[in-house]
C-alpha cells in the first residue's frame, strides 16, 4: 500500500484586546501516523488558553500512547467540568488522525465540522454520533487519498465579520466555497493556511471579535530532496559519494562550491554561474545540468536557516511568503525544503574546510556540519523525515 506524508500548518488570530489565544492546536507524530487536535476554550484570554491547552494536550498525548477517544474524552470531561453558569463544556475540540497509509479518523465535539476536499470538491463520509461521559461526539472513519485537503477551524472563523462586514458572519458554507476556489489554485498547505487566516482577519477588519484558528492538513505523496553538502573526508570517495547521490530519486540540490566542483567533475557537466545578486547577504547560484539547485555553502545555508526559523516562529504568516519567494539561493533552498520536500536525504562530506572553521569550536566540528545538524532538527520539527549519510 502507498505511503503518504501528512502535511500540517495552522494559524491563530487572537481576539482583539487579548494577549493569549483561547484556541490551541497540538500536533504529534507517531512512527506511523499524525494526530492533530484543535481545541477551543470557553470564552477568551488566559482562562480559555489554559482550558484549550489542557484539552489539546490531554487528548493528543493519550491518543499517541494508544488510548481510545472514549478514554481521552472521559479524562477531559472529568478534568474540565461543564460551566455551571452557561451549561456549556469548558472546551470544544476536533481530533484528526491519519496514518501513513491513509486510514483516517475524525472526532468532533461542538467545533465546526471539518471541511474535506478531494479533487476540488467537498467530500462527505458517513459519521456516527456517540456519547462519552455525557459529551456527544461525531466520529468518522475514512480512507484518505493523495491530494486530499482537510481543514479544521474554530467557530471564530465561521462567524468572521458578523455585525461588521457581514450581517450573519461568514458561515460554514461560505468557508467551504472559499476553500474550493483556493484549492483549485494548487497552493501548498502553509500558503493555504495563511490565505484563509488573512481572509478571516480582513472580514474582521483586523480586529477579530473571537479567537479564530485555521488548521490545514494535506495528504501528499512522498517528495524527496537530495542534498550534497561538503567533500568527503577522503578524496578517493568523491566518485562513490556522487554516484550514491545521483542514484537517489527526487530533486537534487548542492550546497557549496567545492561540492559543486566535485559533482560537476564526476558527472561530466560544467558549472555555469549566475551573476544576479538579488540579496547582498546571499552569493549567486550556479547551474549544472541534471541538478535542480546549486548554491554557495556556509553563507547561503546560514540564511536558509534564518528563513526556516522565521517560519517556525511566525507560523503561516503571509508576510513570510514574500521572503520565501525571493530570487536568491537561500530563499530557493528554503522554499524547496518547506514546500517541495517530505523527505530530505543528506549526503554529507566530513572533510574540514579551514575557511569554515570557528576557532572557538573543537577541530572536529566544522561550521557547515553544525549548520546541517540545525537544518535536520528544523525540518524534523516540521514533520519531515531526514536521512543522513556521511562520507
Amino acid at each position: 500500500m502507498s505511503r503518504f506524508h501528512i502535511e500540517t500548518a495552522y494559524k491563530s488570530l487572537f481576539k482583539k484586546g487579548e494577549e493569549l489565544c483561547g484556541d490551541k492546536v497540538s500536533i504529534v507524530r507517531t512512527p506511523n501516523s499524525t494526530i492533530a487536535v484543535l481545541a477551543d476554550g470557553l470564552g477568551s484570554g488566559v482562562k480559555a488558553n489554559i482550558l484549550a491547552t489542557l484539552t489539546s494536550t490531554i487528548i493528543s498525548t493519550m491518543l499517541k500512547e494508544g488510548a481510545t477517544v472514549a478514554d481521552a474524552v472521559a479524562t477531559v470531561a472529568n478534568t474540565l467540568p461543564v460551566c455551571s453558569v452557561r451549561k456549556l463544556a469548558y472546551s470544544t475540540f476536533s481530533v484528526l488522525e491519519i496514518s501513513d497509509t491513509g486510514e483516517g479518523y475524525l472526532a468532533e465535539f461542538d467545533n465546526p465540522f471539518c471541511f474535506y476536499l478531494r479533487d476540488g470538491e467537498l467530500c462527505q463520509f458517513k459519521c456516527e454520533y456517540n456519547e462519552y461521559s455525557g459529551r456527544g461526539v461525531y466520529e468518522t472513519r475514512f480512507q484518505a487519498q493523495a491530494g486530499d485537503i482537510l481543514t479544521l477551524v474554530s467557530d471564530g472563523v465561521i462567524y468572521a465579520g458578523v455585525g461588521e462586514s457581514l450581517n450573519f458572519g461568514w458561515t460554514w458554507d461560505h468557508v467551504a466555497a472559499w476553500l474550493k476556489n483556493a484549492v483549485a489554485l494548487d497552493m501548498s498547505v502553509p500558503r493555504l493556511t495563511a490565505a484563509l487566516s488573512d481572509t478571516v482577519n480582513d472580514l474582521y477588519h483586523g480586529r477579530p471579535g473571537d479567537d479564530s484558528t485555521v488548521l490545514v492538513v494535506g495528504v501528499v505523496n512522498e517528495k524527496v530532496v537530495n542534498m550534497f553538502a561538503g567533500p568527503p573526508r577522503n578524496k578517493e570517495d568523491d566518485e562513490r559519494m556522487v554516484i550514491d547521490y545521483m542514484a537517489s530519486e527526487g530533486k537534487h540540490t548542492i550546497c557549496g562550491g567545492t561540492s559543486a566542483n566535485i559533482v560537476s567533475r564526476v558527472i561530466g557537466k560544467p558549472i555555469k554561474t549566475s551573476l544576479k545578486y538579488t540579496d547582498p547577504r546571499v552569493p549567486p547560484i550556479g547551474f549544472i545540468e541534471g541538478i535542480d539547485l546549486c548554491t554557495e555553502g556556509v553563507l547561503t545555508l546560514s540564511r536558509t536557516l534564518d528563513i526556516l526559523k522565521q517560519y517556525k516562529e511566525s507560523g503561516s504568516d503571509s508576510e513570510f511568503f514574500n521572503t520565501l519567494d525571493e530570487e536568491n539561493g537561500a530563499a530557493m533552498m528554503a522554499k524547496m525544503l518547506l514546500e517541495d520536500c517530505t523527505r530530505l536525504k543528506l549526503f554529507i562530506g566530513t572533510a574540514i574546510n579551514p575557511a569554515h572553521q570557528n576557532p572557538d569550536l573543537p577541530q572536529d566540528l566544522s561550521i557547515k556540519l553544525k549548520q546541517i545538524e540545525k537544518l535536520k532538527e528544523l525540518l524534523e520539527s516540521f514533520g519531515k523525515r531526514v536521512e543522513t549519510r556521511y562520507y
